[in-house]
């Protein structure tokens, strides 16, 4: 009976996970498919063009090549303040850096409008700076950042960094060799994660670029949404091709990065594990010969004893 009520479990799981795919799925490939035939309205039956995809590549290119350079840029600016922010949080893990994590959560808590219209009432007289890409970059910062420190914190506390450090200090390395040489090879993997994140999210990122925006800071996101209320909806569904051409090569090769980088952890952690049972006989024998010499000089040291007592 156990069995069977296991079987049919696993074969309703399996219908669950396969239909919650066709759900998510379906309304990708019909925007696909929107973007790639002449009239939506027809459907495939009016043939199929590419038509769409160049008129957006004409009219919005732009926004694709500035929502790529922001988001590297917001990855750039994550690494730099998120990495040591972790590894200080890691090393302290007291009442005042947990205050400190919950802050930086805060971004993300809060809706996206509320925090661009915080960022707008504090640098918004600044008008160099309001009509700047520099403005959106510093609103997906806030947003991503937290990201970038969650992922790397749990790798930190996961391999106990305070013992690895204290074990480099011993050899004599200083603050910023145990950072480059023992931290950052150890939380690779979380910066890969963080990385996967903060690029995805600054990139799909709308709600609080809608509010950052202007007519010459459009991303894409915000060019999709324009081109599904202002243009046919043939152009709103090639515009969502070309993001999708834009975003699934960059998961594709960070996650075989993340992939890459698990492997080789892999390979190096084997010899490691097989070094003490090699070990192991040669432990056994010199144990038996220091338990041999030791019972050699003792008898040795009673004969003496002997000897000096019968004198």
């Amino acid at each position: 009976m156990a069995p069977s009520r296991r079987s049919a479990q696993y074969w309703l799981q399996l219908a669950l996970t396969l239909a919650l795919c066709v759900f998510m799925v379906i309304p990708v490939v019909l925007s696909v498919l929107a973007g790639l035939t002449n009239n939506i309205f027809v459907g495939l039956s009016s043939g199929l063009t590419t038509r769409w995809l160049v008129e957006v590549w004409s009219l919005y290119r732009g926004t694709i090549f500035l929502s790529l350079g922001i988001a590297l840029a917001c990855l750039a600016c994550t690494l730099v303040l998120g990495v040591p922010a972790a590894y200080y949080m890691a090393l302290r893990r007291n009442r005042v850096t947990r205050i400190i994590e919950e802050l930086l959560m805060l971004p993300v808590a809060l809706p996206g409008l509320a925090t661009a219209l915080g960022l707008i009432l504090l640098y918004g007289g600044w008008q160099s700076l309001r009509t700047s890409w520099v403005f959106i970059l510093i609103g997906h910062v806030l947003f991503t950042l937290p990201f970038m420190v969650r992922s790397v914190l749990a790798i930190l506390s996961a391999i106990d960094i305070r013992t690895l450090e204290d074990a480099a200090a011993s050899l004599g390395a200083t603050r910023l060799q145990r950072f480059f040489t023992v931290v950052l090879p150890n939380c690779r993997q979380g910066i890969l994660a963080g990385a996967l994140m903060v690029v995805t999210l600054s990139v799909g990122e709308f709600n609080l670029t809608w509010m950052l925006h202007t007519p010459t800071t459009q991303t894409l996101p915000v060019g999709l949404a324009d081109s599904y209320a202002s243009m046919r909806l043939e152009i709103g569904s090639a515009y969502t091709i070309v993001f999708f051409v834009m975003i699934i090569p960059l998961l594709v090769v960070m996650q075989a990065m993340s992939a890459a980088g698990a492997r080789a952890r892999r390979h190096i952690a084997e010899p490691a594990i097989s070094e003490p049972t090699t070990a192991a006989p040669m432990t056994g024998s010199t144990s038996a010969a220091t338990n041999a010499a030791t019972n050699a000089t003792t008898g040795a040291t009673t004969k003496q004893n002997a000897e000096t007592r019968h004198a």
